[in-house]
């Protein structure tokens, strides 16, 4: 095990083959940038899964889900016209980059942390369920929260890739391959040479 990696930090369990993690404020910044994509591919997992299973939306897969705006009537979220209807991608594109960018510059110059508090953990206000009283607790959940962040990100590769493999969304793959497991999957011919010049 490197000397370097003491395990003191939530999955940190001694690899590190390439050396990545040997200077300190490397290692600091890779750790809060891991758990901040993390954090960012569990909401994008659960985002590209739920127009696919409201039929309020249609089933639509997620890569298709945003050019809905470009259609007559606009975009309605979750199906509800209520909740918000886009009608303009401008309006939509630059309400996300503010709104992201005040979000990532507040956070980034220390944001509502206050003293003393780790900034990718605050606790305090952010904590209404007071989930972080307990410290064994709170260590358990860092655990958990980068496992669960680090599974989201593969899963969010492998959705990517499937969308350019076979077309369709997570949901439409998972059900053709629960009735058909044999015949339908990652192996299987039909996947294989989709790609394949001259076809």
């Amino acid at each position: 095990l490197p000397s370097y990696l003491t395990g003191e930090f939530p999955g940190d369990y001694g690899w590190d083959t390439a050396g990545l993690s040997a200077d300190p404020e490397t290692f600091a910044a890779y750790r809060e940038t891991e758990v901040i994509h993390a954090r960012f591919a569990m909401l994008g997992a659960l985002g590209c899964v739920t127009p696919e299973i409201l039929d309020a939306t249609n089933n639509v897969p997620w890569f298709k889900a945003g050019a809905l705006i470009f259609s007559e009537g606009g975009l309605d979220y979750l199906g509800n016209s209520s909740l918000i209807h886009a009608q303009s991608i401008l309006a939509v594109l630059g309400f996300q980059v503010v709104l992201m960018g005040l979000i990532e510059a507040y956070r980034v110059s220390g944001g509502p942390a206050g003293e003393g508090l780790d900034s990718l953990h605050p606790g305090e206000a952010f904590d209404p369920f007071g989930l972080a009283d307990d410290p064994d607790t709170f260590a358990e959940l860092k655990v958990k929260e980068i496992k669960n962040g680090r599974l989201a990100m593969f899963a969010m590769f492998g959705f990517y890739v499937q969308a350019i493999v076979t077309g369709e969304g997570p949901v439409a793959n998972w059900k053709a391959h629960i009735a058909d497991p044999e015949g339908v999957n990652g192996f299987t011919e039909v996947f294989a040479t989709r790609f394949v010049p001259g076809n």
